[in-house]
């Protein structure tokens, strides 16, 4: 194996761009097992907000988003009243789908009523992965699938429990982004980092 020069631009994932916002994206958090609920909560939403859209777009709306649901308090969101999801629709800082504005508001409905049930959503999300991050050892992006068995199960679990936007696609992007699997190239800088 050759040494790589070292000015030589390090090795990443295909699918980046050389946006340097997006580059700290993927080498501090996408793939990183992310643990806390809200922060789950918050990344299941903002991946079914990207829904015919790019991930880069969404990303670069994160903070906005942040601001208009509360830094993404299921809680608070559950709360909001219609007149509040009219002005969302309007709000040029977001994407302003009124279907998708209305889905991160029913999914904190939703998270809230798993809770009352007695399910953390954190153990809920990572249970369908028994806890663990699946590694795969991918060495191109044609390799790596859009959907899984368990991205296909993990979406009609989370249907059932009456969340929206969540198909298997989703659910497999959602997973990839928080660490349940961890997706980075065996080649890419940031796969054991």
């Amino acid at each position: 194996m050759s040494k790589r020069k070292l000015d030589e631009e390090p090795i990443r994932c295909e699918w980046l761009t050389n946006d340097a916002f997006y580059v700290k994206y993927h080498d501090e958090e996408w793939g990183r097992p992310i643990r806390d609920s809200q922060k789950l909560f918050e990344m299941i939403c903002l991946e079914g907000q990207q829904a015919g859209l790019s991930w880069k777009t969404i990303l670069d709306k994160r903070e906005n988003y942040r601001k208009a649901f509360h830094n993404f308090d299921p809680y608070r969101i559950s709360q909001m009243a219609d007149e509040q999801v009219e002005k969302l629709s309007q709000n040029n800082n977001i994407v302003r789908h009124k279907a998708k504005v209305n889905s991160i508001i029913n999914n904190a409905k939703a998270y809230v009523a798993l809770e009352k049930e007695g399910h953390d959503f954190s153990e809920f999300i990572w249970s369908f992965v028994e806890g663990e991050s699946i590694v795969n050892n991918w060495k191109s992006n044609s390799d790596i699938p859009t959907e899984t068995e368990i991205s296909v199960d993990m979406a009609k679990s989370l249907k059932r429990k009456k969340f929206t936007f969540v198909g298997p696609k989703i659910c497999y992007a959602f997973m990839q982004a928080c660490g349940l699997v961890n997706d980075h190239l065996v080649n890419c800088i940031a796969r054991n980092t």
